[in-house]
């Protein structure tokens, strides 16, 4: 539950991030981390316009540089778009004045004002920098579809037992989540949809 479902403390670091939407509206907020690609990002389009589902896209800038017909799909399709750093970097493992400019680097292709730090953290110098100029976005429910320890049905069941209403729930649209979305991302959104939730874009 740790990773599944960060505790309060976790989200205090970064109070005035955005980790859940409204505790009383039956809804849920699909994003997608570390593309765009284009062995998964189509195929992740199809299926949400099979379902009539909009959802955030944190993409990362080189990503986007060596794939830009999968980023314009993304847009087209009317899906929002999320800064995730040009070089998906480690903010603990950066000073601020270099993790700015990595993620401004990646701002000049992507242009939005949404901002999602790679593997969930950074530096607090980095995050007052950040909040300034964008809208950090963490999550309520990440599904761990990247774990190589994790399956589909596993990955299945973490939506199952920890989306709730306002959940920002987190896929990966990346070649290391690929067997686990296959699997787990149309089945989720079935659950979801059998639970009553709606499906809402941030």
């Amino acid at each position: 539950m740790f990773i599944e479902q960060p505790p309060r403390f976790i989200r205090a670091l970064y109070p005035q991030a955005l980790w859940r939407m409204d505790p009383n509206e039956k809804a849920v907020y699909l994003t997608f981390d570390d593309g765009p690609i284009p062995e998964i990002t189509p195929w992740v389009l199809d299926l949400l316009d099979k379902y009539q589902i909009k959802a955030t896209f944190f993409m990362v800038g080189d990503n986007v540089r060596k794939h830009p017909e999968e980023y314009k799909m993304v847009v087209e399709r009317g899906h929002r778009i999320g800064n995730h750093t040009f070089n998906h970097i480690r903010g603990f493992e950066f000073l601020t004045p270099n993790y700015m400019a990595n993620a401004e680097k990646a701002n000049e292709l992507l242009k939005t004002d949404l901002f999602r730090p790679p593997h969930g953290h950074m530096r607090w110098m980095q995050y007052m920098a950040l909040k300034h100029r964008y809208k950090i976005v963490m999550w309520d429910l990440v599904t761990r579809d990247y774990s190589k320890k994790l399956r589909g049905p596993q990955v299945l069941a973490n939506v199952m037992r920890y989306a709730r209403n306002g959940s920002i729930i987190t896929f990966h649209d990346s070649i290391k989540s690929w067997e686990n979305i296959q699997y787990a991302l149309p089945r989720s959104i079935e659950f979801l949809l059998e639970e009553g939730y709606e499906f809402k874009l941030l």
